[in-house]
């Protein structure tokens, strides 16, 4: 059986006390190491990094290092699990939502360099009907639509450029766009599996705070486990 690719951030900063025994490897890749908790049916990354004292910014994270890691290991399909701000007021924090789309306008380090090629970038649609069955399954009431906005981080966004970006999507966060990309170069399916954690800035009365996205983040952090759970055993019945 090939092992599922898990993909997380602050939602589950670890994977082995919740996807089975997985043991800690440290794969070496022509674009740097990447850290992997791994077993016969998971490969788990914390894109942020696997040691919270050590965390790895967005805009510094090796999304090449991480896809060839995974592919080495046998992945062919990668579920991601990310933490996203909401750019319209009826997509509360609490809500989860399976993206069709996403928006990046910056470069993405890509694995060609020099060589001459072209990609049309998306969600893999299996992977996102699959990531809905398991919400269903799990009792989860996902939002199965949406564009995501990626923003080149580590800062948040400014007022006017929420109400900018709002005109074209409905989420905002700094990975999903790069790890899709980087997963597609790569010959990996890739779907998310999006939290939403807090407002955009200035859709809310208070003043955005790190705190708070982290805070809600671990809030929303069960519902996302149950469905990143379900699907794994959904994965394993029909995988040989």
């Amino acid at each position: 059986m090939r092992p599922l690719g898990i993909l997380s951030g602050t939602v589950i900063p670890r994977g082995g006390e919740l996807f089975g025994n997985l043991r800690e490897a440290l794969i070496e890749t022509e674009y740097g190491p990447a850290e992997v908790m791994r077993s016969d049916e998971v490969a788990f990354i914390s894109r942020h990094g696997a040691d919270p004292e050590r965390y790895v910014l967005p805009h510094r994270i090796n999304h090449r290092a991480n896809m060839k890691a995974l592919a080495e290991l046998g992945v062919k399909e990668i579920v991601a699990i990310n933490s996203a701000g909401s750019l319209h007021r009826k997509w509360k924090p609490g809500t989860i939502m399976i993206p069709e789309d996403f928006i990046f306008l910056a470069g993405i380090p890509s694995m060609f360099r020099d060589r001459y090629a072209h990609m049309t970038p998306r969600l893999d649609p299996g992977v996102r009907w699959r990531l809905l069955e398991a919400a269903q399954q799990s009792g989860v009431n996902a939002v199965n639509h949406g564009v995501y906005f990626q923003m080149p981080g580590p800062r948040l966004e400014t007022r006017a450029e929420i109400r900018m970006i709002a005109q074209f999507a409905d989420l905002v966060g700094m990975t999903l766009a790069s790890e899709a990309v980087t997963a597609q170069e790569f010959g990996l399916a890739y779907g998310a599996l999006c939290s939403v954690d807090n407002y955009g800035n200035g859709l809310a009365e208070e003043p955005l705070t790190v705190e708070q996205i982290v805070a809600h983040a671990r809030e929303n952090a069960r519902v996302m486990i149950a469905v990143a759970t379900r699907y794994l055993e959904n994965y394993g019945r029909r995988t040989p």
